[in-house]
């Protein structure tokens, strides 16, 4: 009898913990301008250490949460004045196993740190319109941001 009461508060916090989960998922979407995708977090083995999430759209900024967490910060926050998109790719290796086969792999780069996000390629067009929608800045401030392709030569 002892073991069916521990089994039963196992299962019991197991669905507690799921709630909790689709719960906090749930409250983040119903905000709206939310988008899932995938950010690479780790870089150590090749095609691998990506974590799936929600990319939720503040203002100026973009804020990753995990899908797997409990977490009410975001995990990263994305500043577009200070981020441009250096690629598009396909994914290769190991990550077409780990994401859909309709997603788009976009190497940017956020205040000079490398950086690569995946997400659905109808949500790549909504993305660099709101990446490219910021406000003016002083032209003298930072060099201008390609979205695609390599950086402008420098005379």
């Amino acid at each position: 009898m002892r073991v069916l009461e521990i089994v039963g508060i196992c299962v019991v916090a197991l669905l507690a913990l799921l709630f909790a989960i689709f719960f906090r998922r749930r409250l983040l979407m119903a905000g709206g301008g939310t988008i899932r995708l995938q950010v690479r977090l780790s870089t150590l083995v090749p095609g691998r250490g990506w974590s799936p999430g929600l990319g939720q759209f503040v203002g100026d900024e973009l804020r990753f949460h995990r899908m797997f967490s409990l977490a009410i910060r975001p995990k990263r926050v994305l500043d577009r004045r200070f981020m441009a998109v250096e690629e598009r790719r396909l994914p290769t290796g190991p990550e077409r196993l780990t994401m859909p086969g309709h997603w788009v792999v976009l190497r940017c780069v956020t205040g000079g740190v490398p950086l690569e996000i995946a997400m659905a390629e109808t949500t790549v067009t909504g993305f660099l319109s709101w990446l490219e929608a910021g406000p003016p800045r002083d032209p003298g401030a930072l060099r201008s941001r390609p979205v695609f392709g390599p950086r402008p030569s420098e005379s």
